[in-house]
């Protein structure tokens, strides 16, 4: 019994490993594999963390760590097709997400009707 619990462990801790961004440790050279989430008119003149408001027309999002202002190409694992965000905003509060974009991000992205796809960020700095 000891045996299978210690294997489930290192299931479960390998298979969150995926989720992981993973980097050589070169600035600018952030990239990761993730879920994708979109924000829009709800929050649409609200104050982002960075403190500019925000702009569902722009192509924006919010990243946890990355610093404000990193251009980032986010692509949609989905259709292949990508856009390059700036970060200037603190988020995604959504489990198992790395990203949320702008509504115009999302719509290049083709994630409207969706809303929540697989994507991969490359940071561009």
């Amino acid at each position: 019994m000891r045996h299978l619990t210690v294997l489930m462990f290192l299931f479960s801790f390998l298979g969150g490993c995926s989720l992981v961004p993973f980097s050589s440790g070169t600035p600018g050279d952030y990239r990761a594999d993730g879920k994708a989430s979109y924000y829009g008119k709800a929050h649409h003149g609200n104050r982002t963390a960075n403190g500019e408001r925000f702009d569902q027309n722009a192509l924006t999002a919010a990243h946890r760590t990355l610093p404000f202002g990193s251009r980032v190409r986010v692509t949609n694992l989905n259709n292949d097709r990508s856009v390059i965000v700036r970060i200037n905003d603190r988020g995604p509060y959504g489990r198992g997400r790395i990203i949320d974009v702008s509504k115009r991000a999302a719509e290049e992205l083709g994630m409207i009707r969706s809303g929540i796809v697989p994507v991969r960020l490359e940071s561009l700095e």
